[in-house]
């Protein structure tokens, strides 16, 4: 018999999911409008494990229909992720609100 794993529960943010692909970060539904897109530049190592540095963030439209350098909306960089993170929260909530 195959064994059921207990599915996993997706990675939110402030009640927003949060999805890692490499040193891509996708913040947000590809169903919203707009999604946050974050890129770790750089990393340093500490003990066993790596710490992001640069991290650049992009708000962004989702639809497929528009080329990829035009669906850049807003754009920044930020020392570490937690900063990177919460500035993309901050554009994300303001661009579904439409402020």
């Amino acid at each position: 018999m195959s064994e059921k794993k207990p599915q996993e529960k997706a990675l939110t943010y402030k009640n927003r999911p949060l999805t890692r692909c490499g040193d891509e970060l996708y913040y947000g539904s590809m169903d919203y409008k707009y999604i946050i897109m974050m890129k770790v530049l750089d990393s340093t190592p500490l003990k066993d494990t790596k710490v992001s540095g640069k991290v650049l963030v992009q708000l962004m439209y989702t639809d497929p229909e528009i080329s990829l350098k035009d669906r850049v909306v807003k754009k920044s960089e930020k020392q570490g992720l937690y900063n990177a993170l919460d500035i993309g929260a901050i554009w994300l909530e303001r661009a579904l609100a439409g402020k």
